[in-house]
């Protein structure tokens, strides 16, 4: 079991964000990590997605199977439409500092995961051989559920940013002359939506659009398949 690095997505009109450490690189040199729109979580090591293994979303509880189940469906298809095969599973036990089995996204709810209102946290298994992720940790903060004030689009956006970071995909926003990114600052289409994985609150803003991925987004996807394929891996 690889430990999960610290990690954070901040939200209700302040940030999402992934943060860690620098780890091993991947291993291999053919991978490209970003684009327009996208960027990979290349800094813990992970590349690519494996066009044939199916990954599996489980959750920690039943109640949370069936709080999730329905608000993930509209990304999940769009998943598998651009290549990834996910499918959402059944209940498990999640301990949030483990990975669990490989291919597994693990969804748990925590009071304030990062000690602060309206943090949550979403991580790729660090370093899995050969740069091909292998699923990761979500972390909920419990109180979206309990009267936090955090509205429809935000709320729905997050619960797709944050299983995208276990699957491979950082934000891509522009960083500053010191490297660290700058909030809000993305690619935006022609009407105004900034890919899903933008920190903060990147993604759709109408009740039709929010929670599904943005063109940007599935080339990220699109593109961990892409370097698995460059590799070989099958």
């Amino acid at each position: 079991m690889r430990r999960i690095l610290a990690s954070s997505a901040v939200v209700a009109l302040t940030a999402c964000a992934l943060t860690a450490s620098p780890t091993q690189a991947a291993t291999t040199t053919t991978a490209t990590t970003a684009g327009v729109g996208w960027k990979l979580t290349s800094q813990v090591g992970v590349t690519s997605l494996s066009p044939s293994k199916t990954y599996t979303i489980t959750f920690a509880t039943e109640t949370m199977r069936k709080r999730y189940t329905p608000l993930l469906a509209p990304a999940v298809a769009q998943i598998n439409a651009a290549g990834v095969h996910l499918k959402v599973g059944g209940v498990e036990p999640v301990n949030p500092a483990k990975c669990g089995p490989a291919y597994h996204v693990q969804i748990t709810e925590l009071y304030r995961p990062l000690g602060r209102a309206g943090f949550s946290q979403g991580m790729p298994c660090p370093n899995p051989p050969r740069g091909v992720g292998v699923g990761g940790i979500v972390a909920i903060d419990s109180e979206y559920w309990t009267g936090f004030p955090i509205p429809a689009y935000i709320l729905r956006n997050t619960l797709v940013h944050e299983p995208l970071h276990a699957l491979g995909l950082d934000h891509p926003n522009t960083a500053d002359k010191g490297g660290k990114l700058i909030d809000y600052k993305c690619v935006a289409s022609s009407d105004g939506n900034t890919p899903i994985m933008c920190s903060p609150n990147g993604g759709y803003k109408t009740a039709v659009g929010m929670g599904h991925l943005t063109g940007y987004d599935l080339d990220g996807l699109k593109a961990l398949l892409a370097n698995a394929r460059a590799q070989g891996i099958k």
